[in-house]
């Protein structure tokens, strides 16, 4: 049996490779366990490589310093990729607050985090993984660790703090949402009152009886109101028809028309009445509305489609079609001539079946040819994100340079690839599951290490005082940023509880909390809003990590 005794101890390749595994696989099954209602997920893999660091296992440290920065480097990037599509236009309107209030949350945490290094003495090392755990931020932890090495100090004990405030940092988010849960209830304030469609585009019917634009077209009109909308039908005289930009509307023409929230009050205006029957309702049948046109759903699948502008296809004039709205990565956008196109679009097209036959052909409408990743794109942003990464940057009152290093320029670059590679014919496009695999991986690879190398230490730490301080401070830095900033959202920018969780989670990068919050809240608000605040909040706290340990050493 010495064979086998060696093939867990001995440090080779072959070794490494069945320890990570052997963790992996017994942290993803912890991960499915749920107490009451909640559970800890990934995060397990992260506990069972300290389990197996604390029980004498080991792999070689150069296997392990290079398996962690590749786990890191995948989650990051193809975190960006993911966010990357919607990471800008999530500061308009209501995304801005959002995003304002999710940078309050880490502004106070980071503040406690400094002042744990000032008044109780705590090495800046600690306090930064003090703060990564406290936030679950292992990406923060990945930058901050690198900025360690950069000024020579080792960076054991941020992994070490890190690991003893990781799970406070779930539980802590947790019950804040529940302790701001209690205070609606007690003041009587709803949990979820009504909210306007989260996803950006609103329908309505329209009649038109305003003399001013008796006469006018479609391109004449969208000119002189400088409001953006698609007219998806006209009816005129009991008939229907697809109007493009040269058709004139008339009086009493009713229009089926595609704008957002905001914009439906200008074209009431402009048109002159808007119908009361709600067309937004998510069982409707649009084939039955009228026998001469049909409605269907066509996914881009054409590379040479890829960065296009719609308005360049020429598809409304040429083939006598209509696009009401398209959907990208869970988000309804107007089909406007500007926007660009990308690989796995959803585009919804009303016609006749003849010439949606004809538009399915140009745009492909094929999935089954996006199920194969691109994944020389994946490794070109990876290589650029590590370039990107190792430049130094010098910043006025810092001697030492910062660099954006391993976490911070990949998931820039995924951003900045997700929102901008398809206009340079750059395919980005992955499908759900590959993303979700590809993120797996690289973190359970990540956490599988960082616990490996963190759990020979671990139960010592937690055993002297100091660890047990570690811990408190830890859970203070959760559970108070969480809980003013969630009281301001609520009681003075009059956000409603789902947003107010969505956001928090999202600042916090907890996604444990979140399915929480979606166990205990109906409808999608809660998802939305962590979308909207999760990408900065990850930017800006890679980004602050860096900057205490240079700031502060």
């Amino acid at each position: 049996m010495q064979w086998f005794s060696e093939l867990f101890m001995s440090h080779t390749a072959l070794q490494a490779v069945i320890i990570i595994s052997v963790i992996i696989a017994f942290g993803l099954a912890l991960g499915k366990i749920r107490v009451w209602g909640i559970s800890l997920g990934v995060t397990f893999v992260f506990f069972a490589g300290i389990l197996a660091g604390h029980i004498g296992l080991s792999i070689d440290p150069t296997i392990l310093h290079y398996t962690e920065n590749l786990g890191l480097v995948l989650f990051v990037y193809e975190l960006g990729l993911k966010v990357g599509p919607g990471f800008f236009s999530s500061f308009r309107k209501g995304g801005l607050e959002l995003n304002m209030l999710g940078l309050g949350v880490l502004a106070i945490g980071t503040l406690m985090a400094v002042l744990c290094t000032l008044c109780l003495g705590i090495p800046i090392g600690e306090a930064t993984g003090l703060l990564c755990g406290a936030t679950t931020n292992t990406p923060a932890l990945g930058a901050a660790q690198q900025a360690l090495e950069q000024v020579g100090r080792s960076a054991s004990g941020a992994a070490l703090s890190c690991a003893v405030t990781y799970p406070l940092g779930v539980v802590g988010v947790i019950l804040a949402i529940i302790a701001l849960r209690g205070f609606l209830r007690r003041s009587g304030a709803p949990l979820t009152p009504p909210q306007e469609e989260p996803d950006g585009t609103f329908i309505a019917e329209f009649q038109v009886c305003n003399p001013a634009i008796y006469g006018m077209s479609v391109r004449e009109i969208s000119a002189v109101s400088k409001t953006r909308f698609v007219i998806s039908r006209l009816w005129r005289d009991h008939d229907v028809s697809l109007p493009d930009s040269a058709t004139i509307l008339l009086k009493d023409d009713h229009l089926l028309v595609i704008t957002t929230p905001e914009d439906a009050a200008k074209l009431k205006v402009l048109f002159g009445k808007q119908e009361a029957r709600d067309w937004n309702k998510k069982d409707i049948d649009w084939n039955s509305i009228d026998n001469q046109l049909i409605s269907r759903r066509i996914i881009v699948s054409r590379p040479s489609i890829n960065g296009k502008k719609l308005g360049s296809l020429r598809l409304r004039n040429q083939y006598h079609i209509n696009i009401s709205r398209i959907s990208r990565s869970g988000l309804h956008l107007l089909a406007t001539p500007e926007l660009v196109l990308q690989l796995g679009d959803i585009l919804n097209v009303v016609g006749s079946a003849a010439d949606i036959e004809k538009v399915e052909q140009i745009l492909g409408n094929t999935e089954i040819k996006l199920k194969d990743p691109n994944l020389g794109a994946i490794f070109i942003g990876i290589v650029l994100g590590l370039v990107i990464g190792s430049i130094p940057i010098m910043i006025p009152g810092i001697s030492t340079p910062i660099k954006l290093g391993l976490a911070g320029g990949p998931i820039i670059v995924g951003i900045l690839i997700g929102r901008f590679g398809p206009q340079f014919r750059l395919v980005t496009y992955t499908t759900r599951s590959a993303n979700l695999m590809l993120r797996g991986i690289g973190l359970s690879l990540y956490l599988a290490c960082l616990g490996l190398e963190a759990g020979a230490h671990f139960i010592d730490t937690i055993m002297r005082p100091e660890g047990l301080v570690w811990i408190l401070l830890g859970f203070l830095i959760t559970i108070i940023p969480v809980l003013i900033m969630g009281a301001i959202a609520m009681k003075f920018c009059r956000l409603d509880f789902g947003l107010t969780c969505g956001m928090l989670c999202g600042s916090m990068a907890n996604p444990m909390a979140l399915d929480y919050a979606n166990d205990i809240i109906p409808g999608d608000y809660a998802t939305v809003s962590y979308a909207t605040v999760y990408p900065l909040s990850m930017f800006c706290r890679v980004i602050i990590a860096q900057l205490i340990i240079l700031c502060l050493i």
